[in-house]
């Protein structure tokens, strides 16, 4: 179905752009066999944007590209040893605030393979931008 170029406008607001359970193999860890070897941990990002988008445009140019987002993550995460997953989280939440449009974001990061007792540890934290 199309949406006819006659509509008018929507109104300006948020848009809530996620991502959920990203999985990847990172070098993370303070202890010295998370220091040799790579685990996994899961991401989830949830990314308040300024929504201006028209709804009628239809280009990917005019709203987030959660697929960059994903790239951003992944990249910044296997780019180097960190020892907290705290230090990770402020990182991904400092990239993904790099675009004006995005105003909070929520990172949460999960290591699931490290207490037998728990299907994962982790940390969440949210961060607003600073813009004047």
């Amino acid at each position: 179905m199309s949406q006819s170029k006659d509509m008018s406008p929507a109104q300006t607001g948020r848009r809530l752009v996620f991502v959920r359970d990203l999985e990847i193999v990172a070098s993370v860890g303070v202890l010295e066999h998370e220091k040799r070897y790579e685990q996994r941990i899961i991401i989830s990002a949830d990314l308040s944007v300024h929504d201006s988008y028209d709804g009628v445009s239809d280009r990917l140019d005019d709203v987030l590209d959660y697929g960059k987002v994903v790239d951003g993550i992944s990249r910044l995460v296997q780019s180097e040893h960190v020892h907290l997953i705290e230090t990770l989280a402020e990182r991904i939440a400092c990239h993904c605030l790099a675009d004006p449009r995005v105003e909070s974001v929520r990172v949460r990061i999960e290591k699931p393979e490290v207490l037998p007792s728990c299907r994962s540890v982790g940390i969440e934290i949210e961060r607003h931008a600073r813009r004047s």
